[in-house]
C-alpha cells in the first residue's frame, strides 16, 4: 500500500489534516470573510455577548471587546499570524536541525560528538525560558520570536534525526552504494534523506503546534506583534483585564490556539504511524500472527 493511501487511511491524518486545512483557509480568506475591519473600534457596542446570547448583536458573531472590536475578526486575522510563525519557524528549525543531523550521523567521530554535546547543552535550558532570554536579548517583533523558535528548538530536529541517520547508514543497501562507488554526498542525497524525510515531516509538523503556542505566549507578554495587531496572545491578554465580565473573549482565542494545536499533534502523529516502516512492519507481523 502506497504512503498516500495510508495517510488517507488513517484518522488521525484525515482529522488533523482537516483541522489544519480549516485554519489555514479562514487565515488566507480573513480579509473577505471577517465582518469587520480588526482594528475597527465600535464604543457603543463594547463588551457584546456572541450573537446567540442574550443581549448579543448578529453584527457581531462572537461579540466585542472592551473597545468594541469585532471578537470574530481578530480570531481570524489572529489566525494569520499563528500561521505565518509556525510555517517559518517550524521550516528554519526543520532545516537547521536536519542538515546538522545528516552531518553528525554520516561523518560521525569527532563530527557527531561535538553535535551531540551542542545538543545536550542546548537542550538543558527550558525552551520558553531560553526564548524569553533571546527576545529581551534581540527585542521584540515576531520575526525575532520566528528566529528564536529557531534558535531553540533545532536541537528537537537534530536529536531525532540523528538518531534515525545513524540507523539507516547501518543498512545494508546504504552500504551496498558505497560499494557501488557512490561518493558520500549521493549516498546522503540518494538514499539516506529519502529514508529519514518522513520522520522528519512527522517533526516539523508537531514542532508546528508548538510553535502556535509559543508565539501565543510571546505575544501575551508583549515579545511578539505590536499591541494593536490581532493576534490570539494579544486577545487574551487583553481580555483578562474584563475577563469575568467577558470571558468569551479569553474562551475564543483559547479555543483558536486549542484546535490548531490539536490539529498538528493529530496530523503528526497520524503521518508518524502511517509513514514509519517500523510500525507498519510490526502492524503487519501481528496482524498475520493474529
Amino acid at each position: 500500500m502506497s504512503a498516500f493511501r495510508r495517510c488517507l487511511r488513517s484518522p488521525r491524518v484525515v482529522i488533523g489534516g482537516a483541522l489544519v486545512l480549516a485554519v489555514a483557509v479562514a487565515a488566507l480568506l480573513a480579509p473577505w470573510i471577517a465582518p469587520h475591519d480588526p482594528q475597527e473600534q465600535d464604543l457603543l457596542n463594547t463588551l457584546l455577548p456572541p450573537a446567540w446570547a442574550a443581549g448579543g448583536d448578529p453584527a457581531y458573531p462572537l461579540g466585542t471587546d472592551q473597545l468594541g472590536r469585532c471578537v470574530l475578526s481578530r480570531l481570524l486575522f489572529g489566525a494569520r499570524i499563528a500561521l505565518y510563525v509556525a510555517v517559518l519557524a517550524a521550516s528554519g528549525a526543520m532545516l537547521l536541525g536536519t542538515a546538522l543531523a545528516l552531518l553528525a550521523g554520516t561523518l560521525g567521530g569527532r563530527t557527531d560528538a561535538l553535535i551531540g554535546r551542542a545538543i545536550d547543552v542546548w537542550m538543558a535550558f527550558p525552551p520558553v525560558i531560553l526564548a524569553l532570554i533571546l527576545l529581551v536579548g534581540l527585542g521584540a517583533g515576531v520575526h525575532k520570536v520566528i528566529l528564536a523558535i529557531i534558535v531553540v528548538d533545532w536541537t528537537r530536529f537534530c536529536r531525532i534525526v540523528r538518531s534515525e541517520v545513524m540507523v539507516v547508514v547501518r543498512r545494508d543497501y546504504v552500504a551496498a552504494a558505497r560499494l557501488l562507488g557512490f561518493g558520500r554526498m549521493r549516498v546522503l542525497w540518494r538514499e539516506v534523506l529519502p529514508a529519514v524525510l518522513p520522520l522528519v515531516i512527522t517533526v516539523m509538523a508537531l514542532e508546528m503546534g508548538i510553535a502556535v503556542v509559543v508565539e501565543a505566549i510571546m505575544s501575551f507578554v508583549g515579545l511578539s506583534v505590536e499591541a494593536s495587531v490581532p493576534a490570539w496572545g494579544v486577545m487574551i491578554a487583553d481580555a483578562r483585564q474584563a475577563m469575568f465580565l467577558m470571558p468569551w473573549g479569553v474562551v475564543f482565542p483559547v479555543l483558536g490556539i486549542f484546535v490548531t494545536v490539536l490539529g498538528f499533534n493529530l496530523l503528526g502523529d497520524g503521518l508518524r504511524r502511517a509513514l514509519d516502516n517500523r510500525l507498519i512492519v510490526s502492524r503487519e507481523v501481528v496482524g498475520g500472527r493474529a
